[in-house]
């Protein structure tokens, strides 16, 4: 009588080797995952502790405060004041003093609620008083209007608390003017600037040493001239303070 032979057993009753190769890997991904979920509640100060060291390993360490971000304008990351961007600008360092000086600045424009009327910006190079043009000029004129007048007796204390060099800068939007006095916005920016610092030298007993004047057009924007909104934050005259940081400040 013939026999069947049986299959020979395993001898265990595991599962094969890849199955256990696979429920490894499967273990590791959770626990992954587990990790990221818990980097992702890291409070602001150690994520801003994180991205410092990860900059500093690119870029290296500075002196001075680093513009580690692109931003709109320039300014200071709310709850981040060691934390200064820029637009367009990375890497750039900025001094101390000139964030000292912001901050100064800011506080005054806020205490004497002058912010409807003025903006304050920073760059490498100095801090930026932008004065609305509407507050200061009528519609194609450089002569002074009673309310800028106002406005720059305003902020004469906060002009004599510093002693840096100040350059007056006019801007305005790219709609053409053509008149007699002024061909171009060349001649009516530069005009609004003479007229701030003839005002600032002569009546605001501001060192006129200190003072000069620049006229930019339309060329200088801060903001895209496509609507009446932007076209407005463009025309302005800026008070820039100069930070020299062989002791000027």
């Amino acid at each position: 009588m013939s026999r069947i032979k049986k299959k020979d057993s395993d001898g265990g009753g595991g599962g094969p080797a890849w199955l256990t190769t696979l429920s490894d890997l499967m273990q590791l991904l959770l626990t992954f995952f587990i990790l990221l979920y818990s980097m992702s509640n890291l409070d602001e100060e150690k994520f801003a502790t994180a991205t410092s060291s990860i900059q500093d390993a690119f870029i290296g360490s500075s002196v001075g405060t680093t513009l580690i971000d692109i931003y709109e304008g320039n300014q200071v990351i709310p709850g981040q004041e060691n934390t200064i961007v820029s637009e367009g600008r990375i890497g750039i360092e900025i001094s101390p003093e000139i964030v000292e000086m912001y901050e100064k600045i800011g506080t005054f424009i806020h205490e004497n609620e002058l912010h409807e009327n003025v903006d304050v910006r920073l760059d490498s190079d100095g801090v930026f008083v932008d004065i609305r043009d509407a507050i200061l000029f009528e519609s194609g004129k450089a002569d002074l209007r009673d309310e800028g007048i106002g406005i720059l007796n305003d902020l004469q204390p906060l002009i004599n608390e510093f002693d840096n060099d100040i350059v007056v800068e006019g801007h305005t939007d790219n709609v053409p003017i053509n008149s007699a006095r002024f061909p171009t916005n060349w001649e009516l920016s530069t005009a609004r600037a003479v007229s701030v610092v003839r005002y600032l030298s002569e009546k605001a007993s501001i060192d006129p040493h200190r003072l000069s004047a620049r006229g930019y057009g339309e060329y200088s924007p801060i903001a895209p001239n496509d609507t009446a909104e932007n076209r407005t934050l463009n025309r302005r005259v800026n008070l820039f303070i100069v930070f020299d940081d062989k002791g000027g400040n």
